[in-house]
């Protein structure tokens, strides 16, 4: 069944990390959403794809190695909305002179950024306590008021960043009652960081606050996040839930398109029969709070929610669980259905090796999967021709590319001529090629970008949601999987995104964009 109320639209995705604004410290923050959504609002975009949001895992600067499924990273925050910030001419010398830096590096400078936040974050907190928690403001009670609110996940956080800014050393390793979590031990510890506590659940009140400021100046562009599939195993959850989780083997994916031998990500395997016993309570609690931030989530890696890749620490065969095909049909089933009472909307990435029963299954549900233009061919046909994209099913999301993938451009530049005169004597390639200007299809340029993009935009899928480096035809990737590396999760656009109406080439774009949305429908 088609969702009318999401209705055919077009969007794109962006990473909040990537789009800094003239007063961000090196990094997109929660505050430049109202000048980005605005930029995608005037070009006829209603929907923007993030990546996930979640606090990010200690020295990690990948958004799906988290330390919480449910807090959002303070390096979000925009210190020039936070009231109790004194200003940046309050900073050092040596500070102001980083925060030059940063925000003049052409890629994401994570360590600079972090050590520049954390520093001015503990001062704001420090004025909050003396000129509102001392005084019982009413700043302080709204505190109080979010804290109550959010006891269901904030609890669990706050102590476990407390315990472990104490300790600093992974939960594994802490004091045998603080590892099991014994009460006495629990009680103790909230007691004598009380302190430590409180200035974890104070930025999160601070990053909610500006969360639900930009979410209600959003222009009318949905927020769509992105429920990543597994938390850090040295993550508040996993120390909250150990009994949900097996921690003698690590969670990954088989061989497929981007890893030859499979990949291995580090962190710890769901027990689904423990999960199911306790009636899926944490993906509950996942799924709700996804729904208080976004307008709707992409589920991220599907098929692990019908059955998980893991790989046993020592000696062992990696494995599925579960085994068998009907007992992972009715999990992932019994999943999405979890995740979709929560109330927002969910579109699945059901990209990679996905079996045949999880396509049957997602249709069964009316869930929406993604459509990849590089990837949509008949595979059991003589030649592999591509599928005509005006074909593509209602209930779909046609993209051109992911954050994992290499771009648009990139994919072009590799590809045998023969394969891009497939693409090109497409049905809907060629309608929208005659309107077209000429173009060398041996040559990526902006002529034939455009056709490729308006294709989609013509696509049968009711939402598209086009990687922003594919928009202009550029090549810088987000992420390479399974490499670790210092240019992946670094990527930001190369204008703030205040100026975008000042920049001619984002102006163009923007015109565009809104010109392929109304001639196709997606306004």
């Amino acid at each position: 069944m088609r969702d009318a109320a999401l209705g055919r639209r077009a969007g794109l995705l962006i990473p909040l990390f990537s789009c800094p604004g003239t007063s961000s410290w090196g990094i997109g923050e929660i505050g430049d959403l109202v000048a980005l959504t605005g930029w995608l609002a005037a070009g006829g975009q209603r929907a923007l794809q993030l990546l996930p949001i979640n606090e990010m895992a200690a020295d990690q600067h990948s958004p799906y190695s988290a330390m919480s499924a449910m807090a959002i990273d303070p390096i979000y925050i925009s210190l020039a909305l936070v009231p109790d910030f004194p200003g940046e001419a309050s900073l050092l010398s040596d500070d102001q002179a980083l925060l030059a830096r940063v925000r003049q590096s052409a890629a994401i400078d994570y360590e600079g950024v972090r050590r520049l936040k954390r520093g001015a974050l503990r001062t704001c907190y420090e004025r909050f306590v003396i000129h509102e928690r001392n005084r019982d403001t009413d700043r302080f009670r709204a505190l109080a008021a979010f804290v109550s609110e959010q006891a269901w996940w904030i609890e669990d956080y706050a102590l476990f960043r407390a315990v472990r800014a104490r300790y600093g050393v992974p939960w594994t390793e802490w004091p045998e009652s603080l590892r099991r979590r014994d009460p006495a031990a629990l009680a103790e510890a909230r007691r004598d960081l009380a302190n430590e506590l409180l200035f974890h659940q104070y930025l999160q009140w601070i990053a909610h606050c500006q969360w639900q400021r930009a979410r209600s100046m959003a222009h009318g562009v949905a927020l769509f996040g992105d429920l990543p599939f597994m938390v850090d195993g040295d993550s508040a959850d996993v120390w909250a839930h150990q009994d949900q989780f097996r921690l003698d083997c690590t969670v990954g994916a088989p061989p497929d398109a981007f890893s030859a031998t499979g990949q291995d990500w580090g962190m710890p395997v769901y027990r689904w029969d423990i999960i199911a016993a306790d009636d899926f309570r944490w993906l509950r609690d996942r799924a709700r709070r996804n729904a208080q931030l976004y307008d709707g989530f992409r589920v991220d890696h599907l098929v692990g929610f019908y059955r998980t890749y893991g790989r046993p620490k020592e000696e062992g065969e990696p494995f599925f669980t579960p085994s068998d095909e009907p007992d992972q049909t009715a999990l992932g089933e019994r999943i999405l259905t979890v995740f979709r009472e929560a109330g927002a909307h969910v579109i699945a990435e059901d990209l990679g090796i996905i079996p045949d029963f999880v396509r049957a299954s997602m249709s069964r549900l009316g869930m929406p999967g993604f459509r990849v233009l590089r990837w949509e061919r008949y595979w059991h046909v003589a030649g592999q021709p591509f599928r005509d994209p005006s074909e593509y099913p209602a209930l779909s999301v046609a993209v051109s590319g992911t954050h994992d993938t290499e771009t648009m451009a990139a994919w072009w530049d590799g590809m045998a001529e023969p394969e891009r005169h497939q693409i090109l004597d497409l049905p809907i390639v060629r309608r929208v090629a005659a309107a077209a200007p000429a173009f060398n299809a041996s040559v990526y340029g902006p002529a034939l970008r455009d056709v490729l993009l308006e294709t989609l935009a013509a696509s049968g899928s009711d939402l598209t949601l086009l990687p922003v480096q594919d928009i202009f035809g550029w090549r810088d990737r987000i992420n390479v999987p399974a490499t670790v590396n210092e240019s992946n999760w670094t990527f930001r656009l190369p204008w703030f995104v205040d100026r975008l109406d000042g920049v001619p080439e984002a102006r163009e774009r923007q015109t565009s964009l809104r010109a392929w949305s109304e001639k196709h429908g997606r306004i």
